[in-house]
């Protein structure tokens, strides 16, 4: 058996050699390679990282390499860590003075916390849900230093990769005697704006589909409307803004739940609302729960269903835009139950913002 083990394990370990140019043009804009990979999505299957001339600032484009690991970075690394960074300037934007971790985990969050003291916060963001952290990608808005880096290294956490602004020498010996744990900077100060083209595309069979990035809006009280009978209190408000800002970097369909200064629990990339409530409730129960929470949903409600759930768990105010035919049963049921439903928009405007993902 360890035989057996050791042999198939070997795949996963196994650089497959990439033969790719050196400079892959899209349209008139030539992306210039800066990294191999150790294979793509697969093994056995060859992967590049490129960068676009001329970006600069707070993104992949700034990143270098401290400590490769055993394996090296991976396709979905580089993957996990574009999302976590974007995620963390996000949230440092509208929280300039706190530290930030964001875990993520298969290009979504699996974790998320702020607060004061930087091993705090990592150990708030892990608690969140930690079966799903494991090896996750740990993204951090701030310097590692050695208590922090002594955490991150228990033996009871597989953290893939380490990605923040900093580490100071003393972190990084602690962060070496993980072998395969890799360690990469931001050369770029996190606060900077990010400069590229500002398009998302994907592949398609036979085409490219090509996007404007999206940025929220919603990044302050005086950015939504409370339409529900119960007013939210001010700590109510402060957790919908906070998880509303994390559901913008989870696959839809999208329901996060959690307080003001932390995740308790993430459903992602389900097919319908009523599931990814469910994952999200289920999930919390590996750390925080549910009670207390305030719950964002990346689209409006279809049935009054997921409102009836978020009561039943202890949720008590709900952050979500409109667009359903049912939106008045929504209201009347949130209002039924006691709920405070607050929705993605400025009093007065007529659209509330969606956040769907599908990355």
């Amino acid at each position: 058996m360890e035989k057996f083990d050791k042999t198939t394990r070997k795949q996963y370990r196994t650089k497959v050699e990439e033969e790719f140019p050196d400079t892959f043009r899209w349209g008139n804009l030539p992306f210039e390679k800066k990294l191999s990979m150790r294979y793509g999505e697969n093994p056995g299957y060859p992967a590049a990282f490129y960068q676009e001339p001329g970006a600069s600032g707070p993104n992949m484009a700034s990143l270098e390499v401290i400590q490769e690991g055993t394996k090296g970075l991976s396709y979905i690394n580089i993957g996990d860590m574009d999302l976590g960074l974007r995620l963390v300037k996000k949230l440092s934007g509208i929280y300039p003075n706190r530290h930030i971790c964001v875990l993520v985990k298969h290009e979504m969050p699996s974790g998320v916390a702020m607060g004061e003291e930087p091993a705090d916060v990592f150990q708030k963001a892990w608690g969140c849900d930690p079966l799903s952290n494991f090896g996750s990608v740990d993204v951090f808005n701030h310097p590692i230093d050695k208590p922090l880096a002594e955490i991150i290294v228990e033996k009871s956490r597989n953290v893939e990769a380490v990605f923040a602004p900093d580490f100071t020498p003393d972190a990084l010996e602690v962060l070496a005697t993980r072998k395969p744990l890799r360690v990469v900077k931001l050369t770029a100060p996190i606060d900077d704006p990010s400069r590229d083209n500002g398009l998302e595309f994907k592949r398609v069979e036979g085409g490219l589909l090509v996007q404007k990035r999206f940025d929220s809006k919603i990044i302050s009280p005086e950015s939504v409307e409370v339409v529900s009978e119960r007013i939210p209190s001010k700590e109510e408000i402060e957790a919908a803004i906070f998880c509303w800002t994390v559901a913008c970097f989870t696959r839809s369909n999208a329901i996060v739940i959690g307080s003001a200064y932390r995740i308790h629990g993430i459903g992602s990339g389900q097919r319908s609302r009523i599931d990814a409530a469910e994952d999200a409730i289920k999930f919390s129960k590996r750390g925080y729960g549910s009670e207390g929470c305030v719950m964002a949903s990346d689209a409006f409600m279809p049935f009054t269903d997921v409102v009836e759930l978020a009561a039943k768990s202890g949720i008590t105010a709900i952050i979500y835009p409109l667009g359903s035919i049912r939106d008045e049963q929504v209201l009347q049921k949130a209002n039924e139950l006691g709920l405070a439903m607050i929705i993605t928009k400025k009093p007065g405007e007529t659209d509330s913002e969606r956040c769907f993902l599908h990355r």
